[in-house]
């Protein structure tokens, strides 16, 4: 079986080849975990154990797969040296899986410090609504390969929520318009449906919103759907590929 590691660092950033300079392709999240495909001194080769994700991260000592036993529900937790409030030392984001130590009051203990109970569930938690706190992301700034806080690009967020509920979801837009198979027409578009276009995906929150993270207003936007279709399509000579309900 091949060996598995977790990622301690708060988000890691996954590039295309063995450089800074190279694309950030994606990122890990504090708690995710991967395999080393190939590794020197300086770089490992990696495979993400999420999503099968492949790519460069900068050699680091990570610990052996660590058994979470949590996971951050807001949109970033902070982290603070002792079980009160007084000295924050970090934040970890939406998504984070992370192992409890220790507890004390209203704080739980794990491997960076202690984070707040309220700001966690159980790992094996799922939201009867998949995408119910999507919105925590609106006006996060737009990030290529983002998934946290920090930024974020529009396949990663909806990626995040599906991880988060223990789901399955590709990385790309263009891997997740074929991973989900029921098509639905726009007259028929209701809350949760996805809507892609080439290289691009949003998230509808009703029949008239939509939500996504989206490069040329440089941040998480929430719009209307027939406005932001016309203006894709207006700007970028882009249509709508494809409708999905999950």
């Amino acid at each position: 079986m091949t060996k598995q590691f977790t990622n301690n660092f708060v988000v890691i950033n996954l590039y295309k080849k063995p450089s800074i300079k190279s694309e950030v392709v994606t990122q890990m999240l504090y708690g995710d975990s991967f395999s080393i495909l190939k590794k020197n001194r300086k770089w490992l080769k990696i495979k993400i154990k999420e999503d099968g994700y492949k790519g460069y991260i900068k050699n680091n000592n990570f610990p052996k797969l660590i058994k979470s036993t949590h996971k951050v529900n807001v949109l970033k937790s902070s982290v603070y040296k002792l079980p009160n409030k007084k000295m924050k030392i970090n934040e970890i984001p939406f998504g984070s899986k992370i192992r409890i130590l220790d507890s004390k009051k209203t704080f739980f203990k794990f491997s960076k410090g202690w984070i707040s109970k309220k700001d966690v569930k159980p790992i094996s938690y799922k939201e009867k609504n998949l995408f119910k706190k999507i919105s925590i992301f609106k006006n996060i700034k737009y990030k290529w390969g983002g998934k946290s806080f920090k930024g974020i690009d529009c396949s990663g967020l909806i990626q995040v929520f599906f991880n988060f509920n223990n789901k399955f979801c590709p990385r790309d837009a263009k891997d997740q318009v074929k991973f989900f198979k029921k098509n639905v027409k726009l007259e028929d578009i209701r809350r949760n449906d996805i809507i892609f276009w080439k290289g691009h995906v949003a998230l509808a929150l009703s029949d008239k919103k939509l939500i996504h993270a989206y490069g040329p207003l440089k941040k998480t936007v929430i719009m209307d759907i027939n406005k932001t279709i016309h203006k894709i399509k207006k700007t970028a000579n882009l249509n709508v590929i494809g409708i999905k309900r999950i």
